[in-house]
C-alpha cells in the first residue's frame, strides 16, 4: 500500500489559507508541494479515513486567536451533492447559496474573528441518522467547548435558527 500524500496537517493549513473555497478540489489546486502534488482524490481518501474531530484543528489554530477578545461566529453551511445519490452524508438541507432544499453534506463552524483575522477553531458534521444530534444539540457543545477552551469573546453571533428546536 502506498503511504498517503497527505494528512489532517496539510488539510488544516489549506483551511487556514483558504479565503472561500472549502472543497478537496480547491485543496489539491492550491498544493505547495511540487513534484507530487496530492490529487483532489487524496484529499477526499485522507476525509474519510479521518475521523471528524476538532480536537487537531484547535492545537493548530490556538496560537492565533486572542480567546478574552474577538467575536465567536457560529454558522452552518451545506455542500451541495446534487448528482450523489449514494454518498452517507448526504441528505437533504436548506442551501442559503440555492435559497432552496438540496442534497448535500452539512457542516457547523465554529470561527473566531477579530475583524482582520477570520480563523476556524471548531465544527461538527451533521450526521442526525447516526448520531442523534440536532443542529442545536451540535451549536451547545462547540458552546461548551470553546468556553472549556478559555475563550470569553465580547459577543457570539449565530443565525437565529439556532436558537430553536
Amino acid at each position: 500500500m502506498n503511504p498517503p500524500k497527505c494528512n489532517a496537517h496539510d488539510y488544516i493549513q489549506f483551511l487556514i489559507a483558504t479565503p472561500r473555497l472549502y472543497s478537496c478540489t480547491e485543496a489539491a489546486k492550491v498544493s505547495p508541494v511540487i513534484d507530487a502534488s496530492p490529487s483532489h482524490d487524496a484529499f477526499t481518501r485522507l476525509l474519510y479515513r479521518e475521523e471528524p474531530n476538532s480536537d487537531e484543528l484547535w492545537r493548530e489554530v490556538a496560537p492565533l486567536v486572542e480567546k478574552t477578545k474577538g467575536i465567536l461566529v457560529i454558522d452552518d453551511s451545506t455542500l451541495d451533492k446534487p448528482y450523489a445519490n449514494k454518498i452517507e452524508l448526504v441528505t437533504r438541507h436548506w442551501s442559503g447559496k440555492h435559497h432552496a432544499v438540496v442534497q448535500g453534506i452539512n457542516s457547523i463552524t465554529l470561527l473566531w474573528t477579530d475583524g482582520d483575522s477570520d480563523v476556524p477553531c471548531d465544527y461538527r458534521i451533521y450526521n442526525k441518522a447516526q448520531d442523534r444530534l440536532t443542529k442545536n444539540n451540535h451549536f451547545r457543545a462547540m458552546l461548551q467547548t470553546a468556553q472549556a477552551r478559555g475563550f470569553t469573546p465580547a459577543v457570539v453571533i449565530f443565525d437565529s435558527w439556532l436558537c430553536s428546536g
